[in-house]
C-alpha cells in the first residue's frame, strides 16, 4: 500500500541549538508539500522532491501529502472524517507554510487537487504562506495558477501567496541515469521561492520549562547586588 503522508525527520539543527536538540527541532517551522498530480512519477512530483531537498539542506522540517494515495472513496464522497484525510488536515494545521504542486489540465489545476481542497476547512490556510508550483505542456497556461488556484488559496485564508513557479515539459527532464535535470531558469525560480518561503515563515516560540523548585529557592535566597 502506498503511503499518502510522509513526514521527513530532519536531524540537522541550526547553529545555536546547543544541548536542547529536541526543543530546537520543535521550534523549527514545518513546511508541508501537497502533490496534486494523479501520476506516481510526474514532473510535478520531481519538482516537489527537489524543493523538499532544498528545505532539508536548510534544516527545515517537512512533510509530504500525496493526494493520489489518499482513499479515493473519501475524496470522491467528501468524507472529511476518514483517518488519512483527518491526518492530512492535522498536518496542514501544524504547518507554517505550504507548497502546492499540480499539473495543469485544460487551463486549470488537477481535479484530484480540487477534490482535496474542497475537503479542507474554510480557514485551513489561515496565517500560512503558500508557494504554488505547477507543470504543463504549454507556456500558454502560465497564468493558470494565478486565475484558477490563487483565488482558492485566498478563500482558504492564506496569509501570503508567493509568485508561482510554472514549468513546461522541456524544462523538467528526468532519466534513471542522470536524475533530475532542470532548466536554469526554473532552478533559479525554485531557489528564490524556497528562500522567500523560509524568510516569510516565523519560527514558533518554544516555551522553555521553568526552573525546578530547588533551583528557584536557591535563586530567591541569593544575595541581590545593587
Amino acid at each position: 500500500m502506498r503511503k499518502a503522508i510522509k513526514e521527513a525527520r530532519n536531524d540537522s539543527f541550526p547553529a545555536g541549538c546547543g544541548l536542547a536538540n529536541l526543543r530546537c527541532m520543535q521550534s523549527q517551522p514545518l513546511i508541508v508539500t501537497i502533490n496534486g498530480s494523479p501520476s506516481a512519477s510526474s514532473r510535478t512530483r520531481r519538482l516537489l522532491e527537489h524543493v523538499t531537498a532544498k528545505l532539508a539542506a536548510a534544516a527545515v522540517r517537512t512533510a509530504a501529502i500525496q493526494v493520489r494515495d489518499l482513499p479515493a472513496a473519501a475524496l470522491l464522497h467528501a468524507q472529511a472524517g476518514d483517518a488519512q484525510i483527518a491526518r492530512a488536515h492535522e498536518l496542514l494545521a501544524q504547518a507554517g507554510a505550504v507548497i502546492i504542486g499540480t499539473p495543469i489540465y485544460k487551463a486549470a489545476y488537477s481535479g484530484l487537487l480540487k477534490a482535496f481542497l474542497d475537503l479542507l476547512p474554510q480557514d485551513a490556510l489561515a496565517g500560512k504562506v503558500v508557494l504554488p508550483v505547477a507543470t504543463g505542456g504549454s507556456a500558454a497556461h502560465t497564468l493558470a495558477l494565478d486565475y484558477a488556484l490563487r483565488p482558492v488559496l485566498a478563500a482558504l485564508g492564506a496569509r501570503q501567496v508567493l509568485a508561482s513557479v510554472y514549468a513546461v515539459e522541456q524544462q523538467v527532464r528526468w532519466s534513471e541515469d542522470s536524475g533530475l535535470d532542470l532548466d536554469p531558469e526554473i532552478r533559479a525560480r525554485l531557489r528564490t521561492g524556497v528562500e522567500q518561503l523560509i524568510d516569510a515563515v516565523p519560527a514558533p516560540v518554544f516555551a522553555m520549562p521553568s526552573a525546578p523548585p530547588t533551583l528557584r529557592l536557591l535563586q530567591a535566597a541569593a544575595p541581590q547586588r545593587c
